[in-house]
């Protein structure tokens, strides 16, 4: 198997990521590290042979950098991890063993992550979803004994997951117009309507130091949130739903508002950081760059649409089952 690492500040979360994938139990994979930083960061690793370091001349996004680890090899299984995300001995062990038990229909697989500053409550097991694209962390802030129980998830977090080759080569791989943020949401969903499942494996455990590269309440973080669950719905959500995405929208922002008027959840944030115009302004330029977006969208959703095989009833039924409130993001 292959695990790709992309990076844009290298440095000792870098650098305890690495110890941590060279103390795997399981051994039989080859690392990628992509550097995005334009600086060669990742030089300073002192790779032995068995790392391959992509040194990019400038960042070229997530999604990109990890499309080309994926270049780099052919192996059954690839796994995204974030430089910042320190992997239990046995995570590819766990994630392997279930994997090879699986049938090929499963084409993902969720972590148990955990937050670094607090390793008994849960970044994410896996992601769950809001009716205008949005997607949250199943389980975040949560303690992580809770969710200690394997099972069918919606997607996993491209923080810390594996993918099936054969589900990247059937649907294409990380979007990387996405740049940054959801395009694990993207890639995941369109998995999920060429008929792959996703698995959830608690025994796969990684902490996870969070929003360390963007910074919790980054404008920049928050611009491609918003403007990338724009492209995930035009891609990838059934045209039945894309009059009720508007009134969902309206929802949430409501209760972001509420949010950041109490000063809770990233709304909150930004608008003690930067003012509440910030926040007004940052929606309107996400929606903006979607609009000039749309073609390519559009263009992208009818080649998605000649692979699907789940049926609009059931894509909805599923997104139904894996849904999570407005308060529920605007508050974390």
């Amino acid at each position: 198997m292959t695990v790709i690492v992309p990076t844009l500040r290298g440095g000792p979360s870098l650098e305890r990521t690495i110890a941590c994938l060279r103390a795997q139990s399981y051994r039989e994979f080859l690392l990628v590290v992509v550097d995005n930083s334009g600086a060669g960061v990742a030089r300073d690793l002192h790779a032995p042979p068995d790392v391959v370091v992509i040194d990019n001349e400038a960042n070229v996004g997530f999604g990109h950098a990890v499309n080309q680890g994926i270049a780099e090899s052919s192996t059954e299984f690839v796994a995204a991890l974030n430089d910042d995300a320190y992997a239990d001995p046995d995570w590819l062990r766990e994630l392997i063993s279930t994997a090879d038990a699986d049938p090929e229909t499963v084409g993902m697989y969720a972590c148990q992550i955990r937050l670094s500053d607090d390793p008994s409550r849960l970044d994410s097991a896996g992601l769950d979803i809001y009716p205008d694209g949005t997607t949250k962390q199943r389980g975040n802030g949560e303690r992580a004994e809770k969710f200690g129980e394997p099972g069918e998830v919606l997607l996993p977090s491209g923080c810390a997951a594996l993918y099936r080759r054969e589900m990247i080569d059937q649907v294409g791989a990380f979007d990387g117009s996405y740049f940054l943020y959801c395009e694990d949401t993207d890639l995941g969903l369109r998995g999920r309507l060429a008929g792959f499942r996703c698995h959830y494996v608690p025994t796969a455990m990684v902490e996870h130091d969070y929003s360390r590269s963007s910074g919790r309440a980054s404008a920049m973080k928050a611009f491609y949130v918003e403007r990338n669950r724009l492209f995930t719905v035009a891609k990838t959500f059934p045209l039945v739903l894309w009059p009720l995405v508007p009134a969902y929208s309206i929802c949430r922002y409501l209760a972001h508002g509420v949010a950041a008027a109490q000063g809770r959840g990233l709304a909150g944030d930004i608008r003690n950081d930067q003012g509440f115009a910030r926040l007004v302004g940052i929606v309107l330029s996400a929606h903006w760059h979607a609009m000039l977006a749309f073609p390519q969208l559009w263009r992208a959703r009818r080649e998605l649409r000649a692979r699907t095989t789940l049926g609009t009833w059931s894509f909805i039924r599923l997104l139904k089952r894996h849904s999570v409130s407005a308060w529920k993001i605007a508050k974390q």
